[in-house]
């Protein structure tokens, strides 16, 4: 029998038969949902086991690495030295970071970065895992990188590199030179109640939930499906260098982000360790006070959540088309959400977060089982479809 937890508002019941419905389909080892609407939270469930063959309860006590979905918090914190005029999504990034100029990179600029735009996906040559780990080294190699595209010419995922660029934004920026996980835990999570890390302090290890097995492994029998995966995410496509940083992060059978270092590292684009109530929060506080704390101005926020990509232009790394604001992935066919007018990021393997204020909705979704995805997962996106089709009813 399934371990279920949590609480659902009254008119919400629908959320629940749709998550416990993942269930019921095999399609879930430990996941858990929450949903605010209009500044409340009406749902926060969870179910399953902590590790598969385990008997631990996946429950309110777990905490869940969420791969890209950190990329929204990271977004966020962007946003919020916006709208503190410390930063300004039309200025040169050289102007905060001078050695960024680097390769004819003098000219780009912050909303250019922030929507992947500047052919930085990778670096150049060989790197390993303990070097990615590095802060500095990881930013002093970005900075000395030179880009693959024109800048401003196309788009492509950064999809490990996007957090450390944007990260050295923030510390460069921010009075204190904090890093960008200080700069969450102080300015995100601590006002607003969160259990979020970008750097996971030791004393709390033993409750993240390991991800089990790759989120990006071939999960198919397909032969013609196999043989596009590796077309486009093969080691030396672009694809497979944005991520895997080069092969760094190939380790432990692709599955690195289950290491302890990793963990404690500061990856702002891959490895936030958090939970779904308080993804939603964060994101409810996007839109509005939650106790006091927004986190976004509603200029920012107008800005941060506009697509700034061209209508259907393919991603130079993931080949399909994607949508990007600053730092935040758009509504678009690859990430549909809520639909229109909202804002978050998916995460490898189905993990997701985001805000749609046009409903004054927030979501997350967090599990430990990945499909086979990046993006769009059929698990959260039964869950989006109970949550819009309750609100759209009232």
């Amino acid at each position: 029998m399934t371990n279920f937890g949590g609480s659902v508002e009254s008119g919400w019941e629908a959320v629940e038969s749709a998550f416990r419905g993942n269930f019921e389909r095999g399609e879930e080892t430990g996941a858990a949902v929450a949903v605010y609407h209009r500044g409340r939270q009406v749902v926060s469930l969870w179910g399953g086991v902590f590790d598969a063959g385990s008997d631990r309860p996946y429950d309110d006590s777990t905490l869940q690495l969420v791969f890209s979905t950190t990329k929204g918090i990271a977004a966020i914190a962007v946003g919020i030295c916006v709208g503190r005029g410390q930063l300004d999504y039309g200025e040169k990034v050289s102007t905060y970071w001078p050695e960024f100029a680097a390769h004819g990179k003098g000219e780009a600029t912050v909303a250019q970065l922030l929507s992947h735009q500047c052919g930085l996906f990778s670096v150049q040559g060989e790197i390993s895992l303990a070097e990615a780990l590095d802060w500095a080294t990881i930013t002093a190699r970005l900075a000395d990188t030179a880009p693959e595209w024109p800048i401003g010419s196309t788009h492509g995922y950064h999809a490990l590199t996007y957090g450390w660029l944007a990260g050295e934004l923030v510390r460069r920026v921010d009075p204190a030179h904090r890093s960008i996980g200080q700069f969450v835990s102080e300015e995100i999570a601590r006002p607003l109640g969160l259990e979020m890390w970008i750097g996971l302090p030791a004393e709390h290890e033993d409750r993240v939930s390991p991800i089990q097995g790759s989120p990006l492994a071939a999960q198919t029998d397909d032969p013609v499906l196999k043989a596009m995966i590796e077309q486009f995410m093969g080691p030396n496509t672009r694809g497979g260098r944005a991520l895997s940083l080069n092969g760094a992060f190939s380790l432990d059978g692709g599955n690195a982000f289950n290491r302890r270092d990793v963990h404690a590292a500061e990856i702002p684009a891959a490895n936030g360790i958090t939970n779904a109530p308080s993804l939603a929060r964060m994101y409810a506080a996007t839109i509005a006070p939650i106790d006091g704390v927004q986190l976004l101005t509603d200029e920012v926020r107008e800005i941060a959540r506009t697509t700034v990509t061209p209508d259907n232009e393919p991603d130079s790394c993931l080949i399909m088309p994607t949508t990007f604001g600053m730092g935040f992935m758009t509504h678009g066919p690859f990430t549909p959400y809520a639909g229109p007018g909202s804002y978050g990021h998916p995460g490898a393997g189905g993990s997701v977060a985001f805000a749609q204020p046009e409903r004054e909705l927030s979501f997350a979704y967090v599990m430990n089982q990945p499909a086979g995805n990046l993006a769009n997962d059929a698990r959260a996106q039964h869950l989006v479809d109970a949550v819009t089709s309750i609100i759209d009813a009232r």
